[in-house]
């Protein structure tokens, strides 16, 4: 596998948006995520939207990370969020996500980011489980989902404390 650094309007990038929105929707009964998003949001060094590819050059895993800043959508200075991270279902269980999320970490963290966070929701118990494994705890909730109730917030430290 391959992983590269590409825009968030990349057309591999795009195809696989479609993908897990047309799974949000499945899971959810509903349109998908629609949490304002904007290429811009992922250039470095405020963002990063990376990209997996399989041997055969098919993108297969996406994952991405933007700034935050304080607001009132609860987020807090320093945090950086990670946004569309996603695996099609044929390269699940490869590492690819796990793989991924280190380098959005990194990422981040190099850039001064000092905390990730991530909200999912409860019909993703696959996700919650990736994330928990990861070092990720429960936070307040956060976001354009921050009132449903099947939203859940986790969170991580970047710095050392």
């Amino acid at each position: 596998m391959i992983i590269r650094r590409l825009g968030y309007d990349h057309p591999d990038a795009v195809k696989l948006n479609d993908q897990v929105q047309l799974e949000y929707a499945e899971r959810y009964g509903d349109e998908g995520d629609v949490t304002p998003l904007d290429a811009s949001m992922f250039i470095p060094p405020r963002g990063l939207y990376l990209l997996a590819y399989d041997a055969e050059e098919r993108p297969v895993a996406t994952g991405g990370w933007r700034g935050q800043d304080a607001n009132e959508e609860n987020y807090r200075d320093g945090d950086a969020e990670l946004k569309r991270m996603y695996v099609v279902p044929e390269a699940r269980g490869l590492g690819l996500a796990r793989r991924i999320l280190a380098m959005l970490e990194a990422d981040a963290r190099a850039a001064g980011r000092t905390r990730m966070v991530l909200e999912t929701g409860t019909k993703q118990p696959e996700a919650i489980t990736l994330y928990t494994s990861a070092g990720y705890e429960p936070c307040d909730k956060f976001g354009h989902y921050r009132t449903y109730d099947n939203s859940r917030c986790f969170a991580k430290p970047l710095q050392d404390s």
